[in-house]
């Protein structure tokens, strides 16, 4: 790949034909597709401009660390800033085939844009007690959730609603699971996660850091409206979020409270990422009426 310019001294192979999928620089981070091969290297992909975007200013920013940008000619031509960026950061930026690229994906039409990067720290990332510092006002647990599109996504609403941390506890699918940061467009960048198996010890932890642990609940005797009627959303809260098969059913009694999301049409029900959105800007609206900030 010929680009010319002061950039190709500071590229990996500068000069060189691009890595193919049999390199063994792209098969070291293709083992980062697997959790397994995460934490061994302390490392997750970020895949796509828009995860590559924030990646790299979250580096400018002093929050992550990127280590390798592999970058496909269209991928590179399209992203110019990008790409110049990362080279400017004194990151190892390989130009790769899209071949190589489409090994690193999990997308069915690859970006040809893929960042190696640190996970928080090594080998299990932040401790819940970690992400709850500081009395934070809203935070977001996920319980059991095996979708890593919906777990994504869920970052990425606790994010734009302005939470203080997202916890992934029980058996929920590892944040830095490709197709859930892809989900949270980088979201997974702006806030703390923490993930912790024992669920009972993440509502212990919300408990000292001074939240109450309200879940989302379908089944449950009072919904949002009462609950905002009566004022109840403007106190410090951690909304649990449960499986998409069998919701909070066995942690219930594990809550302070429950609430259901009304459902005023003809719906069976809404899905976890879109009840996760009402529940927490039900809870950011309650908080900002009652004059009170975020992220403390």
């Amino acid at each position: 790949m010929s680009r010319g310019g002061p950039r190709s001294t500071r590229r990996s192979g500068a000069g060189a034909a691009p890595l193919t999928e049999r390199s063994s620089r792209v098969a070291g981070a293709r083992k980062l597709t697997r959790r397994a091969g995460r934490e061994r290297a302390g490392a997750f992909l970020a895949e796509g401009a828009q995860a590559v975007r924030e990646s790299l200013s979250a580096q400018s920013a002093g929050t992550a660390h990127v280590r390798d940008l592999f970058a496909t000619e269209e991928a590179a031509a399209r992203y110019p800033e990008l790409y110049e960026a990362a080279l400017a950061a004194d990151i190892r930026v390989h130009d790769v085939t899209d071949r190589a690229a489409a090994s690193l994906s999990e997308t069915v039409t690859p970006q040809g844009l893929v960042a190696v990067c640190d996970l928080p720290a090594h080998p299990s990332g932040r401790t819940v007690d970690d992400v709850l510092t500081g009395s934070p006002l809203l935070v977001a647990v996920l319980v059991d959730v095996a979708d890593p599109g919906n777990a994504g996504t869920v970052v990425r609403v606790a994010d734009a609603a302005g939470c203080s941390a997202v916890v992934f506890a029980g058996d929920t699918v590892d944040p830095y699971n490709g197709k859930a940061v892809r989900a949270s467009t980088g979201s997974v960048f702006h806030l703390p996660l923490a993930r912790e198996r024992d669920a009972e010890a993440v509502f212990a932890a919300c408990r000292r850091a001074g939240l109450l642990s309200v879940g989302a609940d379908g089944h449950a005797a009072d919904d949002l409206d009462t609950a905002e009627v009566r004022g109840d959303l403007a106190g410090p809260t951690a909304w649990v979020f449960g499986s998409e098969a069998h919701g909070l059913a066995q942690r219930v009694a594990q809550l302070d409270s429950t609430l259901r999301v009304p459902l005023y049409g003809r719906a069976e029900s809404l899905n976890l990422a879109t009840a996760a959105a009402v529940c927490l800007y039900a809870s950011a609206r309650a908080q900002r009426r009652a004059g009170v900030g975020q992220r403390a």
